[in-house]
């Protein structure tokens, strides 16, 4: 595959992620367009953009002429034909949806060059499921960011079987330049590295609350002043959203024929719209 300097990038979903991917992409000083298939997404994406770095201007952490080029730079627009023309790198950070995703890539499939580098932000669902789909599957891989994206430096390139070595170099060469410190996988698995990790922590946690050991507030801090963790398991949960915990929960379920550990707490959350930080109340109370 002839790989093309990284110059100008899509960003697929206007969510928490996919918002903070692209801005953190046109900080460090690449062309990016957003699209989201909500336009009432990309209106909040806008005011999102300008009441954070706003705030930077406030606080000191930027001047109004870095903000200015920034601004330039992060583009929202309304269509996906829009959003990829004359692209290098397409990166889709759409909702946990098998089919959802499918549907994307056959699209863009449609609109890319060839040589235009696909990347799945998935955490769980590694770009072999949608190699099939995908002409060229060679610059087809996971580039997996961490909640919140602007912050958090780590990032997981994972290597499926199609995936050539030349979009691996592309896609560490590129988070280096953005600010991140990458890892490279060589092979697929489940959960990847980070998250296989803190899956093991997290079904510790949900064993030690189902049997009443303790309560949440307690396992975090045993986490946070105990093992020095920055925030405690059910702190990020609340985070990152119960929400999305449960769509995963229930993905493993319906492949596995087992409910993962804390399934039923996780689905009392999301049932009684106890999503975490974004509703107010999660695991703590936020209101």
């Amino acid at each position: 595959m002839k790989q093309q300097e990284i110059r100008t990038v899509c960003v697929i979903g206007g969510g928490l992620m996919g918002r903070q991917i692209a801005l953190n992409t046109a900080i460090h000083g690449f062309t990016v367009k957003l699209t989201d298939s909500s336009p009432e997404i990309l209106v909040k994406v806008v005011q999102w953009k300008e009441e954070y770095l706003s705030e930077r201007i406030a606080k000191g952490k930027m001047s109004e002429d870095q903000v200015g080029k920034i601004q330039e730079r992060f583009c929202v627009v309304g269509t996906l034909e829009e959003a990829t023309k004359n692209v290098e790198l397409v990166i889709e950070a759409i909702y946990e949806n098998k089919e959802a995703k499918e549907e994307v890539f056959k699209k863009l499939d449609a609109l890319v060059s060839q040589d235009t580098i696909i990347a799945t932000n998935s955490s769980y669902m590694p770009s072999s499921q949608f190699a099939a789909v995908v002409k060229n599957p060679s610059r087809l891989a996971n580039l997996h960011y961490f909640n919140p994206a602007l912050v958090m430096k780590l990032t997981e390139v994972v290597q499926g079987p199609h995936t050539s070595d030349e979009t691996v170099a592309a896609l560490m060469d590129f988070s280096i330049k953005t600010g991140k410190d990458p890892i490279h996988l060589r092979k697929e698995i489940d959960g990847f590295i980070a998250n296989r990790i803190l899956r093991a922590v997290r079904n510790e946690a949900f064993y030690l609350l189902e049997q009443k050991i303790a309560t949440p507030r307690e396992i975090d801090t045993a986490a946070e002043k105990g093992l020095g963790y920055p925030m405690g398991p059910f702190r990020l949960q609340d985070l990152t959203g119960i929400d999305l915990a449960y769509q995963l929960a229930q993905n493993t379920f319906a492949e596995t024929g087992k409910k993962p550990v804390g399934y039923d707490l996780i689905k009392k959350k999301y049932e009684a719209g106890e999503w975490g930080r974004k509703s107010g109340r999660g695991w703590y109370d936020y209101s």
